[in-house]
């Protein structure tokens, strides 16, 4: 009798055999336990949260991996995990507006890590050379940034927009003469 296709567990128990097959470097079990699961339950959010997350750091596959985070976050828009990860995925891409939306909303769900998400909607900004608009997230981000490794990456952010500021002034000082 195949563990996997068996009816008697339950859809919560297939999803941690899953989330241990993950944990214990089984990819191919692990992913082909997610696509059953969603094969039989389509809205159990946090298997679209796991396979965002191998789709998108594992196969490198950005579409699907925002097509699963998305779902996830309308699935059940109060699981926390979710939110840091698609807002990783849509800064790497460059989708300003999914940026835009996805770290307001995240900043409004209990448990989401807050440090995180400024942090990334900084680098969004950063990567726009917009230095304001990066300084004020990543200063947000030092705000509420408890962990000390976490805080030493903020203050080198800090450290890097700053120096660019300068470095932007004074291009424009020397070119304007």
């Amino acid at each position: 009798m195949n563990f996997y296709m068996d009816n008697y567990y339950s859809i919560e128990e297939k999803y941690l055999q899953a989330v241990d097959e993950l944990s214990f470097g089984e990819a191919p079990k692990g992913l082909n336990i997610l696509n059953q699961i969603i094969a039989d339950e389509p809205f159990y959010a946090r298997a679209h949260y796991q396979l965002g997350m191998i789709n998108y750091y594992k196969i490198q596959d950005y579409q699907t991996a925002g097509y699963h985070f998305k779902t996830c976050m309308e699935l059940e828009p109060s699981f926390p995990d979710n939110y840091t990860h698609y807002l990783d995925l849509v800064v790497f891409l460059n989708m300003e507006k999914h940026v835009e939306a996805i770290s307001a909303q995240a900043l409004m769900v209990p448990g989401v890590d807050k440090a995180r998400v400024y942090q990334l909607t900084g680098l969004f900004h950063e990567k726009q050379k917009n230095w304001d608009k990066a300084l004020t997230a990543y200063q947000d981000a030092f705000m509420e940034v408890t962990e000390k490794d976490d805080r030493k990456d903020i203050e080198d952010c800090l450290k890097r927009v700053r120096l660019k500021m300068k470095q932007t002034q004074v291009y424009t000082y020397v070119v304007t003469e």
